[in-house]
């Protein structure tokens, strides 16, 4: 797998998951607090654990193929925890890797 690949695979994963992370946070989670419906919880709460692990697949495949410090790589699978970061850290991840740079020094 070339590294424009594993980016490109990390960029959807990156967005999805951050998708997934804004509709757990400021869709369902209200649903279920304040509207007493935990359904959307369920669903969507699962949902983002399993894209999640995928998000973790792509950018550790990322970090591999472009030889990341074992610790920028963990900043950036942090950022698939924080809604919005996962935008953010796309963003900048993309513009260094076609750079030749790492992505948080």
């Amino acid at each position: 797998m070339s590294i424009e690949t594993a980016l490109r695979n990390y960029r959807v994963a990156a967005w999805v998951t951050g998708v997934g992370l804004l509709a757990l946070v400021f869709v369902a989670m209200p649903l279920k607090y304040f509207f007493d419906q935990p359904g959307p919880v369920a669903v969507v709460g699962v949902t983002h654990g399993f894209l999640y692990m995928l998000y973790i697949v792509c950018t550790l495949l990322l970090a591999e193929r472009c030889r990341w410090k074992p610790f920028d790589a963990l900043l950036i699978l942090l950022a698939g925890t924080i809604p919005i970061a996962s935008f953010v850290a796309e963003r900048r991840v993309t513009q260094r890797v076609r750079e030749g740079r790492t992505p948080v020094s």
